[in-house]
């Protein structure tokens, strides 16, 4: 009996030390090199792979593969050409099986799939500076719950509050709305708008002011694993389609616990809001339902929402189809908000859809601004929105 309980403590030992082996032990290898030409050079070890790619969203539209090719001490290695300063996903293929990079700490989940990420940027002030964490005055991040009447439940939020929150002064407030599968981790972490507004506020580019990232999902209190629901797998099939405008009629409850919480201007000119897809549909109908809360919208990519379904069709036959919606549209425009923003890549496939609002916008003389681009449905056309939408508010 001795000889076994001394064989099970060298077996627990030995287990230990394995595990803080693993814990402890560091990859030999830099996965990402950003090179001075704006090039990137992956590398990943597997000397009995047969063979490896790197594959990432180093198009304006399409994802793009590279194949790496092995040295003689099993590292495969690819150089891609030179790219824009940016922030780039990518995941490595290992004999056609996807794997994320080992050596690599820096990953992002977008709904239910998850990617590394890297960053090229050449110099202060583009793109990948911009989405970079740089020597500046940081704002904080909080994850805030508030409860809900209008859905019945405790809900989630991330809010920003800028560098120098505390010194006594009130701030306009930013509402930045995700899409389909979204959450109210999404703009933080996908759409880096923290680093966005410590980096624009810090260059004198934009006001100081509070973001608040809701969780528009009408049927969830928080980001996947971060409620009693439990680590479910998230999907990006939720919409507000089913239930009206669920979340929309619950936003002012959000604006309310901000406005009582937080230094807020709490006027109309002080408060703005955008959103992308779904978000932007979200957008779309609380500019409708409450023109006179917000000065601001910002419409990006957006799928739009009206008396409980997506518009879709043509926007001309409005009066048929949407009557009420004619109505909350011809009361917004008579507030004169200040702003009015739609922007778009030409390639998403929601440009039509978006064609045919601006058409109907101009045929009624609405004023608005419109911005329009490269690439298709993705997070690297709605971090540029964001960085152009809070340029334009607040000023």
């Amino acid at each position: 009996m001795q000889k076994i309980f001394i064989t099970f403590v060298i077996l627990c030992l030995s287990l230990s030390v394995r595990g803080q082996q693993a814990l402890w032990s560091f990859p030999k290898v830099n996965s990402t090199v950003v090179n001075t030409d704006g090039s990137i050079t992956f590398n990943y070890v597997d000397p009995k792979a047969k063979e490896v790619s790197v594959v990432g969203n180093f198009k304006e539209i399409a994802d793009e593969s590279f194949t790496m090719v092995k040295n003689s001490k099993g590292v495969w290695t690819v150089t891609t050409p030179p790219l824009r300063p940016e922030m780039y996903s990518y995941v490595f293929f290992v004999d056609g099986r996807k794997m994320l990079d080992p050596a690599s700490v820096y990953i992002n989940r977008d709904v239910a799939s998850t990617t590394d990420i890297v960053i090229v940027t050449k110099e202060k002030g583009d793109r990948g500076s911009l989405y970079s964490v740089n020597e500046v005055p940081h704002g904080n991040v909080a994850k805030v719950w508030y409860h809900s009447g209008v859905l019945g439940m405790n809900r989630r939020m991330t809010i920003y509050t800028p560098a120098g929150y505390d010194q006594g002064k009130h701030y306009p407030v930013l509402y930045l709305l995700h899409g389909s599968g979204g959450d109210e981790n999404a703009w933080s972490e996908l759409g880096r708008a923290t680093q966005i507004m410590d980096n624009l506020i810090a260059a004198g580019k934009a006001k100081p002011m509070i973001v608040v990232m809701p969780n528009g999902n009408y049927d969830a209190q928080a980001a996947p694993g971060c409620w009693s629901k439990g680590m479910y797998t998230p999907s990006g099939s939720r919409v507000d389609a089913p239930k009206g405008h669920a979340f929309e009629n619950s936003f002012m409850e959000i604006v309310n616990y901000v406005d009582s919480h937080y230094k807020t201007v709490r006027k109309r000119e002080g408060r703005a809001v955008t959103g992308l897809s779904m978000g932007g549909g979200h957008t779309f109908a609380i500019a409708n339902l409450y023109p006179d809360v917000f000065d601001y919208y910002g419409l990006q990519s957006a799928a739009f929402i009206a008396d409980g379904k997506f518009v879709a069709g043509d926007f001309s036959h409005l009066s048929a189809t949407h009557p009420q919606l004619v109505s909350q549209l011809d009361r917004l425009f008579a507030t004169a908000p200040k702003l009015y923003w739609i922007a778009i890549g030409k390639a998403d496939f929601l440009y039509k859809a978006n064609e045919q609002y601006r058409a109907y916008l101009d045929s009624k003389g609405y004023k608005y601004e419109y911005f329009e681009n490269d690439g298709g449905h993705l997070w690297r056309n709605w971090r540029i929105y964001l960085t152009l939408f809070a340029q334009k508010i607040f000023q």
